[in-house]
């Protein structure tokens, strides 16, 4: 059972704005597989399917072997919450929590005992290398340590996938070569991550690369 598997996946916006014809490709556990090609080539879309924001018009998404198509909207609520990370470009952390608090979200959403969560958050925190900053707010870090803070919410709850969206893409070169060292070693640790981007220096660090173009699988290397 892989984390991701899109088979034969189709989207269409609006009865004929195709999105993506005919996509297929999985992730599987200590991998991390990117998702490349120009502006409106489907990645964000694909991205939404994986992370159960969305449903494929044909085809089959399954993530951690169910098929997200068989699912009511509360199943699909939980699977997003309980089994799925999201990494966002622009971090979307809350400003008014500390660093600590937003990452304990995941679970204070799956409602776990106290304890756990500080346990849980302290270790995420350490594995990025931001123990330090957990008390912290959000306007008195870096823009590096913003996403470092991304991860670990995004892995604090132990999901089956992280999807990556422009991991990189609003950082410098010094902060986006650690936030995708992080990346690297959650994949070689065991973790499923897909990631869309447009940077070649993140894509060469990718086990596999799926190259879209007007929606469609044009080679996977």
């Amino acid at each position: 059972m892989q984390p991701v598997r899109v088979l034969a996946v189709s989207k269409r916006y609006d009865g004929d704005v195709l999105a993506l014809d005919d996509v297929s490709f999985d992730v599987r556990r200590g991998e991390l597989v990117a998702l490349l090609g120009p502006s409106g080539c489907g990645k964000s879309t694909l991205l939404n399917l994986a992370g159960c924001i969305d449903l494929p018009t044909a085809g089959e998404v399954s993530i951690d072997g169910r098929s997200t198509h068989m699912l009511s909207d509360d199943e699909l609520t939980q699977l997003r919450r309980d089994r799925i990370g999201t990494i966002f470009q622009f971090f979307n952390l809350l400003p008014t929590l500390t660093i600590a608090q937003n990452v304990a979200l995941p679970l204070v959403l799956q409602g776990r005992p106290a304890a756990e969560i500080d346990a849980r958050v302290a270790r995420a925190l350490a594995s990025v290398g931001i123990e330090k900053k957990a008390d912290a707010a959000p306007g008195q870090v870096s823009g590096g340590q913003l996403q470092r803070a991304a991860i670990a919410r995004a892995i604090v709850h132990e999901p089956a996938i992280v999807l990556a969206d422009e991991p990189t893409g609003n950082l410098d070169s010094t902060n986006g070569a650690l936030v995708l060292d992080i990346l690297r070693a959650l994949a070689d640790g065991g973790q499923a991550i897909l990631m869309a981007t447009h940077s070649g220096e993140a894509a060469a660090r990718a086990d596999r690369r799926i190259h879209l173009r007007d929606g469609r699988v044009e080679s996977i290397e």
